[in-house]
């Protein structure tokens, strides 16, 4: 048990015990020191210089960085604190982009309220940085390095929640600043769009992308018919917004309140995410009893899938092959609906609400459209339709719940609970289960993979045969998981992932300030709403097996269901952070050679690589018609893992022990050949 100590905050005794700082004992306290790098799940920084206290004997200290001991006496206000607070802010604000009132954040942004808190009403440093582009590169997130304040949460959640690293601090003193690897362009590194680090931001120098004005252009446009789709986890968090507590409710005015801004149809994500169950319970059942390719992975979330096509494309035969939710509403309305509703395909806009900045990079995707047209033609997350139900003057709060359109207005409890970590599992085993059984259940709550640890385990007894699954949220988690299921360390039949902490419910499109008792909340909210549905099984949903019937083949796993349902996926192990040219051919149609180089790695066999490939196009006279690069990669590379590619080719990764036998290893394994028949191939094929 842990002792309590005690210290003194402005006269008053407070207890303490586990805290980790000066700043957990203050607020707990009931006093809220301003802040602007600290965050109770990063570790901790202390760049801001916000949280100034005096510690009698010991003078001015960072209350974040700096242990409590017993005894302290704290002083968290004094004139000389206040003024330097208000410096800080007052140099921030001198190179900061203040055309607040155009900013997505303008009304929740910490560095507005703190200046608003400690009476900054004048600035007056003059401006001395120059304003940079907005990097809108991205399909789901805009980067405005003007109004980054170096806080350096968005790098920390990067690199410790999700353990990528796709932004990370450049330069020193006044050139210091946060940018991508090579500061290239967001949309070009290794980036998979969870959205993270603008739930984290306090200023607005990462947003989702904004797609808004698409929406009402469509709106707009009477030749459109505009139809939307909501999320399960918005409906647990929109309501914040106006009010609300976290975790109730808002589904039925969400609906009102998006018919009166012109919505034809409003249907459930819910809808598809029992479909979803449908398919990817069946392919489980298929590959449990066949023992092949497991565990099998759920493949709902796309940060998730695109992490796996990066960082561990060994296992993408192990993912499911069903598309997201999101995905397949999309497939299914573009579809069923022209019919039903007397319009063309191409003036059908499906438009996604979603807590999540990933499905707007998903939605993008080329594999998810027919004939250049998108299934899912714009997505919004719950910040952006916050905005549209606020410029329109509705009360959301005080509108009257309308019901979803039906058939696709209809999800079971289990559909619902998808929003959750542990929910797509849940969900999937009331299917699995009964069909492997071949009885009712019993009991339909699997609360074994319920509740908020980063990772659970459960072993459950289904027909006589032990099913071992294992839910996972936050990449770098994931990360731990994969390691040792590939080390031979952890055995699995079934996982589910997702990216971002305790699931959809805290999306990089939800609202921002989100903790773990937030997060309880929301969660608490779906499961309710899981208890007031009469289905709470997926394979009870009537008007999904209706669709089955009229449009997808009949059953689940048909041909039609595996067009329209299913996916493929990318090793996107070859994402570069930068390339620079080695060798330039001079005809006008060249073959592209790219060598992978570890910028993290001493002595990479990547270089070794590199130059043999060079000596080898020379040699045979073939420098005319490649093109080579040397491709970085910020990412280490385990076990000197380099890669090539050739043209659209992508060469088998080849490995090596140690970088002082690289050559000799090149020069007698298949892997270099590969990459020479590749080459002689790929000219060939230009002759």
């Amino acid at each position: 048990m842990n002792e309590m100590k005690k210290l003194t905050v402005n006269g008053r005794e407070v207890e303490f015990s586990t805290e980790r700082n000066l700043l957990e004992v203050i607020r707990k306290a009931g006093i809220d020191i301003p802040t602007f790098c600290y965050h109770s799940e990063l570790s901790i920084y202390g760049a801001c210089r916000l949280c100034l206290v005096l510690v009698e004997g010991r003078g001015i200290m960072a209350a974040c960085s700096t242990a409590p001991e017993n005894g302290m006496i704290i002083h968290t206000e004094t004139k000389e604190i206040r003024e330097m607070r208000k410096i800080s802010v007052e140099l921030l604000l001198a190179n900061h982009d203040r055309e607040c009132p155009t900013c997505v954040r303008s009304s929740d942004c910490s560095l507005q309220n703190i200046a608003r808190r400690l009476g900054v009403e004048t600035i007056r440093y003059k401006r001395l940085e120059k304003k940079v582009p907005i990097d809108c590169s991205s399909p789901s997130l805009e980067r405005d390095p003007n109004k980054c304040v170096l806080c350096g949460d968005c790098v920390r959640v990067c690199a410790e929640i999700q353990g990528i690293g796709a932004i990370d601090f450049a330069n020193r003193g006044s050139h210091a600043k946060v940018a991508p690897a090579f500061d290239t362009q967001l949309g070009l590194v290794e980036c998979v769009n969870c959205g993270q680090c603008a739930a984290v931001c306090p200023t607005g120098a990462i947003v989702p992308k904004q797609d808004r004005n698409r929406v009402w252009e469509a709106l707009y446009d009477p030749t459109k018919t505009v139809v939307v789709q909501i999320a399960p986890a918005v409906r647990v968090a929109i309501g914040e917004y106006f009010g609300a507590k976290a975790g109730e409710n808002y589904a039925g005015k969400l609906v009102a309140a998006l018919k009166l801004m012109g919505f034809k149809y409003v249907y459930d994500t819910g809808f598809a995410a029992d479909m979803t169950i449908f398919e990817e319970a069946t392919e489980f059942i298929d590959r449990f009893t066949q023992k092949e390719k497991l565990p099998l992975f759920t493949s709902c979330c796309p940060a998730w899938v695109k992490y796996a096509e990066i960082y561990f494309p060994e296992f993408l035969p192990n993912l499911s092959t069903c598309r997201s939710p999101q995905a397949m509403f999309g497939s299914v309305m573009k579809k069923v609906l022209p019919d039903q509703l007397g319009c063309k395909r191409e003036d059908l806009v499906v438009v996604s609400i979603m807590p999540c900045t990933a499905k707007k990079f998903e939605a993008q995707l080329p594999k998810f459209a027919v004939a250049g047209q998108p299934d899912v033609d714009i997505v919004i997350t719950t910040s952006e339709v916050e905005r549209m139900i606020g410029s329109l003057g509705i009360q959301l709060s005080d509108l009257e719940p309308e019901a979803f359109d039906m058939p696709m207005g209809f999800a079971t409890g289990a559909g619902i609970i998808f929003g959750t970590s542990g929910g797509v599992m849940e969900a999937a085993l009331r299917y699995a289960v009964e069909k492997i059984e071949n009885k009712p259940l019993k009991n339909i709550d699997f609360k074994i993979v319920r509740g908020m640890n980063s990772i659970k385990e459960a072993t459950i007894n289904v027909g006589g045969n032990d099913v071992k699954v294992a839910v996972v949220y936050g990449l770098a988690n994931a990360r731990k998981l994969l390691t040792d299921i590939r080390d031979g360390k952890a055995d699995y039949h079934f996982v589910e992932v997702m990216a971002c902490p305790g699931g959809c419910i805290s999306g990089g499109g939800q609202p921002i300030g989100v903790n773990d008792a937030i997060r309880k909340r929301r969660q608490q909210g779906l499961y309710a709403a899981d208890k007031t549905h009469q289905v709470q099984k997926s394979q009870d949903n009537y008007l999904v097996a209706q669709c089955y019937e009229e449009n997808l083949g009949g059953c689940p796993g048909s041909h039609e269901a595996h067009l329209r349902l299913h996916t493929n996926y990318q090793n996107r192990s070859q994402l570069f952070d930068a390339k620079i040219p080695i060798m330039r051919g001079t005809s006008q149609h060249c073959v592209p050679v790219t060598v992978t180089i570890c910028a993290k790695q001493e002595n990479c066999p990547g270089q070794m690589l590199l130059g043999m490939i060079s000596q080898f196009v020379k040699k045979n006279g073939y420098s005319d018609r490649i093109n080579l690069d040397a491709a970085f990669s910020s990412r280490p590379e385990e076990d000197g893992t380099i890669c090539v590619t050739v043209g659209e080719q992508v060469v088998e990764r080849t490995k090596f022990t140690n970088a002082v036998n690289t050559i000799e290893q090149l020069e007698n394994q298949a892997a270099f050949e590969s990459i020479k028949k590749e080459i002689v191939n790929a000219i060939a094929l230009l002759e």
